[in-house]
Formats: structure tokens, sequence, C-alpha cells
């Protein structure tokens, strides 16, 4: 069975880029757009790795992550940011707040690749 990553995302140059990368890999790549209804997008069907956008509609991302790592349910769930943002206080603030990477956009095809298999095992 092909593992499952969630893309929470809302550019389309970014989830179309993700999601071909991942795909090509033999992973299944589902994606969610509004910020608003995310963690419950991830309750509902829980990946085996989630991409998070910092800024999203309707919610941040950092306030998405809280929300994952207090809920017991997903608080294993390896969460990878993906931010537009790379400043030392946005990193700090995604990892202090339970994030498993940080990564910054732009990025390079293989590094996505590397660092989802890595979090996902292997």
């Amino acid at each position: 069975m092909a593992r499952r990553v969630l893309l929470i995302e809302d550019e389309p140059n970014i989830i179309e880029a993700v999601s071909f990368i991942l795909s090509r890999d033999g992973w299944t790549v589902h994606t969610h757009s509004a910020g608003a209804s995310a963690a419950e997008r991830v309750r509902a069907h829980p990946p085996d790795l989630v991409i998070l956008d910092a800024m999203l509609p309707g919610r941040s991302g950092y306030d998405i992550l809280q929300e994952l790592r207090d809920a017991e349910e997903t608080r294993g769930i390896p969460v990878m940011m993906l931010t537009a943002r790379g400043q030392a206080r946005d990193r700090e603030l995604a990892l202090s707040l339970g994030a498993t990477h940080f990564m910054t956009k732009p990025f390079s095809n293989a590094e996505v690749l590397d660092r989802v298999r890595a979090l996902a095992g292997g």
C-alpha cells in the first residue's frame, strides 16, 4: 500500500510541484488548501506525513501545528513545515511547536524527496 502524504498548501504551483515529485516516488498525495479546516482534515484521514505551509488562508500553519501536537490522535504524525518565511524566528517557532522539520521555499526537488523519505522512516 502506498504511503500517504497530506500537503496543506494554497499556492497552486507548489501543490503541483510537490505532488509531482512525491507521486513519481510512489506516494499517494492528498492536498488541502484551507487553513480553517486543515486540522480537521488531518484528523479525519490521518496521513503518514503532513507537509504544512506556514501562511494559509483562514488560519496560520503554526496554529494548525499547535492543534495537531495538542491532540493525542495526531501528535505522532511527522509534520514538515514548508514556508517562504525563512527567518530564524520562524524556524524556532515551528520547531518549538513540534515541527519535525522546517524547509524554506524555494526548495530543490531532491531536498523535498530526501526529507520526506527520511521523515517517513525510509
